[in-house]
């Protein structure tokens, strides 16, 4: 007699006895073939010549001081694509699952969720020759309250016992500063999201003070995380030297965030400093245009706007005469800009290099999207996960150094002369490269704070 199928919402409580997960919300979805599992701090190990992962999870949404730790034998790794369009590495693990009075082993990969609005995806590889969905209900098989999730999850609280830590930025909604935010909070600081435009400032010798909205004095901080958009670039930084002056450690600071927003200036520092770079050209009048042409090895050629940020700004000029045309156009907006041979070897690909602290924490390779030069992800680029050379992460480390930066985001772009320094970021983006790598990069920059501190 064939098994009767349980009946399902689109969304169930379910619970994971043999990781110690007592009740997670999960999202019932067919359409997905695989399920997957909200995890953190992901980590493979090896125990009795078996390979396994240990990993932590904050099994419910919206609250980040209830963390369980939790080991799974690995039983596979597998390159997913996720719904965004991001190429990454999922490490793989097998667990018992219940749901009602029904328990069977299931797959998973583990890939942090935090964007999502579940922390369980439960696909239909699980669901298979079991359960049937009606998409219409939810939580047929009974609901959790508030309570017994307290009662469930009394011995899970993280205690704090932490620095005071700022959140320097404008968006608190962007996906960077939110995993900040949580990674500071995991790891059982007191996070303040602290908006740029809600700052006001007094400056006295003595006594130098930050204000903010209402006349709060933002005082008794102990470290300030800079992340600051190009367009208020000025604002921030003072607002940093601010900091500054008051004795609290930046992550970044105002002199070195200033310095890598100047484009010509940062590159005249990282050839000083024997990084190597793609052959470039800077002029200040029209009439150059020619000479400045055949200086970077003439067309094809890139013009690119010393302002511009996320690949905008940023255009390949495919001969002499659209070379002119465009750098003409630009002068007559008394633009200031950069003129740059192209790497056509690179076939529209560059790496991106994390650096924290002096080292290389997460690296990817960015592939521009068909049609288009910039593999920037803001301009449609995918990443995926690359193996750097040593010679790569001597250049992404040199190149932070240089700028004086303890996070930085190195763009790197592989040519027949061999790795070439693009560009040095003060306040790189998370979600790509944390979703093709599916590392805890925003609790490597929360480590470095708290390993600065101890050594002041």
């Amino acid at each position: 007699m064939p098994q009767e199928k349980i009946i399902l919402g689109s969304e169930e409580w379910c619970s994971f006895p043999e990781l110690g997960i007592p009740a997670i919300k999960a999202r019932v979805d067919s359409g997905a073939k695989t399920s997957a599992l909200h995890a953190i701090n992901i980590a493979p190990f090896v125990k009795e010549g078996i390979n396994w992962v240990k990993f932590d999870i904050n099994p419910i949404q919206n609250n980040l001081k209830t963390v369980i730790h939790c080991e799974a034998l690995l039983i596979d790794k597998r390159v997913v694509k996720s719904s965004s369009g991001f190429r990454e590495q999922r490490y793989v693990i097998q667990s018992d699952i219940k749901i009602g009075n029904d328990t069977w082993k299931i797959e998973m990969t583990l890939t942090n969720r935090d964007s999502m609005g579940f922390r369980m995806l439960l696909g239909r590889e699980a669901m298979s020759g079991r359960i049937l969905v009606d998409p219409e209900q939810k939580y047929l098989l009974g609901q959790t309250t508030v309570e017994n999730l307290k009662d469930l999850y009394v011995n899970s609280i993280a205690i704090k016992s932490g620095l005071r830590i700022g959140l320097l930025a404008s968006n608190p909604e962007l996906y960077s500063n939110k995993r900040i935010m949580e990674a500071g909070e995991m790891r059982g600081h007191e996070m303040h999201f602290l908006n740029i435009k809600e700052c006001y400032m007094k400056l006295d010798a003595d006594q130098p003070e930050i204000h903010y909205r209402g006349g709060k004095v933002l005082d008794n901080f102990d470290a300030v995380i800079p992340r600051i958009r190009p367009s208020i670039t000025f604002y921030g930084c003072a607002l940093t030297r601010q900091f500054e002056a008051m004795k609290v450690y930046c992550l970044n600071s105002a002199a070195a965030i200033t310095q890598s927003r100047d484009k010509l200036f940062s590159l005249q520092l990282l050839l000083r400093n024997g990084v190597d770079i793609p052959t470039t050209g800077f002029a200040n009048s029209p009439l150059d245009t020619d000479d400045l042409i055949k200086m970077v090895g003439g067309s094809p050629l890139i013009v690119k706007l010393l302002e511009g940020t996320q690949g905008k700004g940023v255009v390949l000029a495919e001969t002499k005469k659209a070379a002119e045309s465009v750098i003409n156009a630009f002068k007559s907006l008394n633009a200031n800009i950069l003129v740059q041979e192209f790497i056509k070897e690179a076939n529209g690909k560059d790496l991106r290099l994390f650096v924290v602290d002096g080292k290389v924490v997460a690296s990817i390779q960015r592939e521009a999207a068909p049609g288009e030069f910039r593999a920037n992800i803001h301009m449609g680029g995918t990443a995926s996960i690359v193996k750097p050379t040593v010679e790569e992460k001597k250049i992404a480390i040199k190149a932070a150094k240089a700028m004086d930066l303890r996070v930085a985001g190195v763009d790197i772009i592989r040519s027949s002369k061999g790795p070439l320094l693009l560009e040095v970021n003060s306040s790189p983006g998370l979600e790509g490269i944390e979703g093709a790598t599916n590392k805890d990069i925003a609790g490597e920059m929360i480590k470095a704070i708290e390993n600065n501190i101890k050594k002041k």
